[in-house]
């Protein structure tokens, strides 16, 4: 008898651990978002939330203001590419989850900053105590730190002379190129205005001496199209195809032994994108 309770003791309290920890299990994802799918014209917590994890990994560069718009819908769609999800610009559930495996959320720290209206940078996980009031992460020591002027009326402050140059070196690099890696060339330029190995405006990355062959040639100067004029603005929104590369190059009509050395992303159409 004495054996035969224990065994019932026993059994009941291993149905109880069976029961109980799926729902500890669950508890951690059940903070994060709400049960919604989360796209593009969304507002609201879930989309401050959405836009703060995609920020404290690198693929949202804009402001944390809770509107679901274009700098969203492409940073979550690199997100999507890069984590093997499908890429559809919807946060639904398996998108939430591998992005909460992937991120950490200070919901307190970001609803603060969002409350006082602050611009500011999330990445990495930089403690809050060393940000600035307006949130910009400390850059690192021997780095020049980089606050690009706002213009009226442009995307995330960059001006129409701005656009038009970029589009100009996006015509003359890759028109003919699929639309996809011409946003690709024009998110390398934006990329290495961010990079400290890079000069830090549009004009300075594209005249550096012997960085693109448009300028060599004068392709530069030649009328871009409309495509080459839409594809700086959606890198401007936050689409990068590239995979974050800092270069690109021709395999056929690559002469360097450099380039060839840098570490490779991804090919789209000619171009082999790079670190």
């Amino acid at each position: 008898m004495k054996n035969g309770t224990i065994s019932k003791k026993l059994f009941v309290c291993i149905a109880f651990c069976i029961l109980t920890f799926p729902v500890a299990a669950n508890t951690h994802s059940a903070k994060a978002f709400t049960n919604q799918v989360i796209q593009r014209g969304a507002v609201g917590d879930d989309v401050i939330e959405l836009q703060a994890r995609l920020q404290y990994i690198g693929y949202y560069k804009g402001k944390i203001d809770g509107v679901f718009g274009w700098g969203t819908y492409w940073a979550l769609r690199n997100f999507q590419s890069e984590f093997g999800l499908p890429i559809d610009g919807l946060a639904g559930a398996e998108a939430k989850q591998k992005l909460v495996k992937a991120s950490k959320y200070n919901k307190e720290f970001v609803k603060n900053q969002v409350n006082k209206g602050n611009k500011f940078t999330y990445y990495g996980g930089v403690d809050a105590n060393k940000q600035t009031a307006g949130g910009k992460k400390a850059a690192p020591k021997g780095t020049a730190s980089k606050n690009k002027p706002t213009a009226v009326n442009t995307p995330n402050g960059y001006s129409q002379n701005d656009i038009q140059l970029l589009a100009n070196a996006v015509y003359g690099e890759s028109r003919g190129e699929p639309y996809e890696g011409q946003v690709a060339v024009a998110a390398v330029i934006l990329n290495r205005i961010d990079s400290p190995s890079f000069p830090n405006t549009v004009s300075g990355v594209i005249f550096e001496p012997g960085a693109f062959t448009a300028v060599a040639d004068g392709q530069i100067w030649l009328t871009p199209n409309e495509t080459s004029k839409k594809a700086v603005i959606d890198a401007i929104n936050g689409w990068d195809p590239s995979g974050s590369a800092l270069y690109y190059f021709n395999p056929a009509t690559a002469t360097s032994d450099w380039i060839w050395s840098r570490p490779q992303i991804k090919q789209i159409g000619k171009h082999i994108f790079c670190k």
